[in-house]
């Protein structure tokens, strides 16, 4: 491997435990130290200087792993591999009595050593910080929605759920001035009155996220002004800033993919394969991989198949017809959107509008 000492270091919140291992001889000890840069920063210079031959630091991905990462990354002669244990079989602890910090510190030096762990890419840290916003903006609008369904929730308990505007014109400048009518501030509320007090909470709480989303979204648009390649992606009708933003930030590097099965398979839109002697079967996909971008895909690929002929033409030909494989032919779409928008990535070109398929009815097109 070329390196003389092995750190399997298991990251706490508070406090870590090192796995120091000799990749020649397989001897280990372990040490205990608190989860600061500082601490994490004298112990593989330490061992950096002691070793010679380079140390290799194995971390798994949490919350920490970005700033150890960088630390460990400035540091000469240290090598930082981070690694994905979810989901992989060697990882899975098994018919065991004792799973500890040192245990997991231990397992993760010895699947180093033996070259068995599945490395993740680890962007720069301004890549880190803008796609954390982009999380967080996601959060917001869910967190919106939940505030959104517990107003219908306090009218469908009063029996009042006939009051409301339909769809999305509650929400509407008048929709919410006639929620506000209802309101009452809690404190001015007797007992009967307690949901009006608390829709009164609730629109507060909904308007303050409306604009934390628009602050959020603020600050993505101006980063995305300076961003060549989100420009790039937004070349594609149907295809927006925040859908551009999340591509550009999750593939990072477009050119570490190597074919579309492995930009498909990272964002978990390919499907199970399951094969044993002359049964095959294909199921469902394995959504594995990055929630955010999978979910911002099929959220868009619903827009794209309004307003591109050729994605209206292949979700057709996907569905045969049959509304029961609509949903099925739009996660289609999104894996092919995800390919398409990686290949302009890759070789730098925009959008270029391609054809419908000719085996494809005119009546199924339009």
């Amino acid at each position: 491997m070329g390196y003389a000492t092995i750190l399997g270091l298991d990251l706490g919140k508070f406090k870590s435990v090192c796995c120091v291992m000799d990749a020649d001889t397989g001897r280990h000890a372990f040490e205990t130290l608190a989860t600061t840069p500082a601490t994490i920063h004298d112990l593989l210079t330490r061992h950096a200087s002691a070793a010679g031959a380079g140390v290799l630091l194995v971390i798994e991905t949490c919350d920490a792993a970005g700033w150890v990462h960088d630390v460990a990354c400035a540091i000469h002669g240290v090598t930082v591999t981070v690694v994905h244990t979810q989901g992989d079989e060697r990882w899975r602890w098994r018919k065991v009595k004792r799973k500890t910090d040192r245990d997991d510190a231990l397992k993760l030096a010895k699947m180093a050593l033996n070259d068995e762990l599945p490395t993740v890419h680890v962007p720069a840290p301004p890549k880190r910080q803008q796609r954390r916003l982009i999380l967080h903006r996601r959060a917001l609008v869910a967190r919106r929605t939940q505030c959104k369904n517990s107003i219908r929730s306090i009218f469908n308990q009063q029996g009042l759920t006939h009051t409301l505007p339909r769809t999305t014109k509650a929400w509407t400048k008048a929709g919410l001035e006639q929620l506000a009518a209802e309101a009452k501030p809690l404190e001015d509320c007797d007992l009967e009155d307690l949901w009006r007090g608390r829709l009164h909470l609730e629109l507060q709480l909904l308007h303050l996220l409306h604009q934390q989303i628009l602050a959020s979204e603020r600050k993505l648009d101006e980063l995305a002004r300076e961003d060549a390649q989100v420009k790039l992606l937004e070349t594609v009708p149907g295809v927006g800033t925040r859908l551009a933003e999340t591509v550009v930030n999750c593939l990072d590097d477009p050119h570490r993919f190597k074919n579309a099965a492995h930009v498909s398979s990272y964002a978990g839109l390919v499907p199970k394969q399951m094969e044993s002697g002359t049964m095959k079967r294909i199921g469902r996909i394995t959504r594995r991989g990055s929630t955010l971008l999978r979910g911002m895909l099929v959220e868009v690929a619903w827009m794209v198949w309004r307003h591109n002929a050729w994605a209206k033409a292949f979700v057709a030909r996907i569905s045969r017809g049959m509304k029961l494989r609509k949903k099925i032919a739009i996660v289609a779409l999104a894996r092919k959107l995800l390919v398409i928008l990686w290949a302009m990535l890759r070789e730098n070109k925009p959008w270029q509008a391609l054809a419908p398929p000719e085996d494809v009815p005119a009546l199924c097109v339009t």
